[in-house]
């Protein structure tokens, strides 16, 4: 009998000596979660000692939501705020809101909004090498804290480095307030990272690759979290955002230990990114994940049944029609998937699945009839 493979472990030292390796670990200094905790956002950035003039970004619906009362708080402690509204999370918006808060010399930014105002954010503060501070006003996605963010260009979806905010206020009171379909979908982004880990480990086995158990600990317990929680996750239920944002948050966090979007990010989101770019009206990105981490557990032969029970649970999609894609795009999007990243080792390999093996993966997971 071959004997077991031993337990992946943080990465080895390497063998130019002790101290050859270096890492930087960047987390956010201060989170505060719970009811009504907007309210702290002025004496939270003067604790930080924050300068005097800061920044806004936010949307046209946050702002009326949570980015005015921060602009208000803000001001009666005694900063200068510009606020700026932001869209999508294009490259292009990137640019024309960090042109539009140039002339103002922010010395921080606070963002005020769901994943793309925030993934705006955080790429602007890592661009101008300011502190932010990320105040969520819903759960779609693990970006509250990550390191990363998700834009979308031309033709694709892209995940670029980003600043880690200092600071996150998570205001259950705020997030409950959005749509129940995202914070749904934020809860189906980690539950996906059950395949991630897995497609993670494959990595470190087939390439060689760096590998961090804390990271992978810290995301496996997002996951679970999730798992084990998800019939207490409803709709109008203040205690569920509760729940659900610290999973987010760890997740999150998780790849700021890895030093990337391992933990979290594997088969399952090259799957969403290729139906992204696929699909006529793509689904929320979170959703996506998690119908792909249903296909991308039966291929590492896992209980893929688990997470559909999973997502069904908490009401976010299963299957193709759930998402509001075609079977066809379904399949096209497992095939073009690898080629999206192909530095991204996965359970999808290199040159990605046959349509043929895509469509029966799709059909035996029941994502499409």
């Amino acid at each position: 009998m071959t004997p077991p493979l031993p337990p992946l472990r943080d990465s080895v030292l390497p063998t130019d000596g002790l101290f050859g390796k270096a890492r930087s670990m960047v987390f956010p200094r201060v989170v505060l979660a719970g009811h009504a905790v907007l309210e702290e956002i002025g004496g939270m950035c003067t604790d930080f000692a924050f300068p005097k003039r800061g920044a806004i970004v936010t949307g046209p619906t946050t702002f009326d939501l949570a980015g005015r009362r921060c602009a208000e708080l803000l001001t009666a402690a005694g900063f200068t705020v510009t606020t700026a509204i932001a869209h999508e999370a294009t490259e292009a918006e990137v640019d024309r809101v960090d042109a539009e808060l140039a002339p103002a010399q922010p010395g921080f930014i606070v963002a005020v909004g769901g994943g793309s105002k925030i993934d705006i954010a955080k790429v602007i503060a890592g661009r101008r090498h300011l502190p932010f501070v990320s105040v969520p006003t819903s759960a779609a996605h693990d970006g509250i804290s990550s390191p990363r963010a998700s834009l979308h260009g031309a033709k694709t979806s892209s995940s670029v480095e980003a600043a880690v905010p200092v600071g996150i206020l998570a205001d259950t009171s705020v997030i409950i307030r959005a749509p129940f379909r995202l914070l749904a979908s934020g809860c189906a982004d980690v539950v996906s990272n059950l395949t991630a880990l897995l497609d993670w480990k494959l990595a470190v086995r087939l390439r060689n690759e760096e590998y961090s158990s804390t990271a992978a600990t810290l995301a496996e317990y997002a996951a679970l979290e999730i798992v084990d929680h998800a019939a207490y996750i409803k709709p109008n239920l203040e205690e569920s955002a509760w729940i659900a944002i610290r999973p987010l948050l760890v997740a999150g966090i998780s790849m700021s230990v890895a030093g990337s979007s391992r933990p979290c990010s594997g088969s399952e989101h090259l799957f969403s990114h290729a139906l992204d770019r696929i699909a006529r009206t793509p689904a929320l990105h979170g959703e996506q994940c998690g119908v792909g981490a249903i296909m991308m557990m039966h291929l590492h032969g896992g209980d893929w049944r688990r997470i559909q029970r999973t997502l069904r649970t908490l009401g976010a999609p299963t299957d193709a029609a759930g998402l509001g894609v075609s079977a066809e795009e379904v399949v096209r999007a497992l095939v073009e998937a690898p080629k999206l990243r192909p530095e991204r080792y996965t359970i999808l390999g290199v040159h990605g699945l046959a349509p043929a093996a895509a469509e029966r993966l799709a059909r035996t997971t029941e994502v499409i009839d």
